[in-house]
């Protein structure tokens, strides 16, 4: 599975392209660029893999996720697709498909599976691959997603990570919506918003 990641946006956004070499089809997660030049270095590299973009998806409905989504479908011509709960936040364009817990996005060979993580927001979700995790505003390296926004909660993050993520075996690399790679493993370890799960 291909994966190249570019930070992008105001707010330091992973943006990330998936694609099977293969059959040269890919996602594009969370394009949260905000100008023509971030969206350019991006689409080169679709085209450097000569991959078709299936589907754009939205880890969740906050602008710095989804502000290049016009571009993205305008430049791509593929769907847009986001959890049904945060659906009503995209307005320019609107979402093309909603998606649920357990749904499957294919391209190639590649599946992943939808997981509702809501806490961030109701509608955040995790994609969940063979060896890797897209979390989104979910977990990041040391840390987990704000939940103070009027749609967020604490005790809904937390279970989402406790039930979802940590579940997931260690060596699990985890690519969040801000932030470094990590994995659940050294989430587990040494995450501090974590370490009560682990406490006897």
């Amino acid at each position: 599975m291909f994966i190249k990641m570019f930070t992008v946006g105001m707010f330091w956004t992973n943006c990330f392209i998936v694609g099977d070499t293969q059959t040269e089809e890919a996602i594009v997660i969370d394009p949260g660029f905000d100008n023509a030049s971030e969206a350019k270095n991006i689409l080169r590299e679709i085209q450097r893999n000569r991959f078709r973009v299936k589907f754009i998806v939205n880890t969740h409905g906050h602008h710095d996720h989804t502000d290049g989504n016009k571009m993205m479908k305008e430049a791509t011509g593929a769907p847009i697709l986001i959890h049904e709960y945060d659906a009503p936040l995209l307005h320019n364009p609107k979402a093309d498909k909603t998606l649920r817990e357990g749904d499957t996005i294919e391209f190639g060979e590649v599946k992943v599976r939808v997981l509702h993580t809501p806490g961030h927001t109701k509608g955040s979700i995790t994609l969940l691959g063979t060896d890797a995790v897209f979390s989104g505003d979910t977990l990041f390296a040391g840390g987990i997603g704000r939940c103070d926004p009027p749609e967020g909660s604490l005790e809904e993050i937390m279970n989402s990570i406790r039930n979802k993520l940590l579940i997931l075996p260690d060596r699990m690399k985890v690519y969040p919506g801000h932030g470094e790679v990590t994995t659940i493993g050294e989430e587990r370890r040494s995450n501090p918003f974590l370490q009560d799960f682990f406490q006897l």
